[in-house]
């Protein structure tokens, strides 16, 4: 369930970052969060 949750948070970040909005809202720095969180779970498969 809760990484059910997270691909939804993630899609709807990028979804937000490809479309300019992030930037707009000074936001950008979600994408770097998001891209921390993965790390772990690169380094663990």
């Amino acid at each position: 369930m809760l990484l059910l949750v997270y691909y939804v948070i993630a899609i709807t970040v990028l979804v937000l970052h490809f479309t300019g909005w992030l930037r707009y809202h000074n936001l950008e720095w979600l994408v770097l969060v998001l891209a921390v969180t993965v790390f772990p779970a690169v380094l663990y498969l």
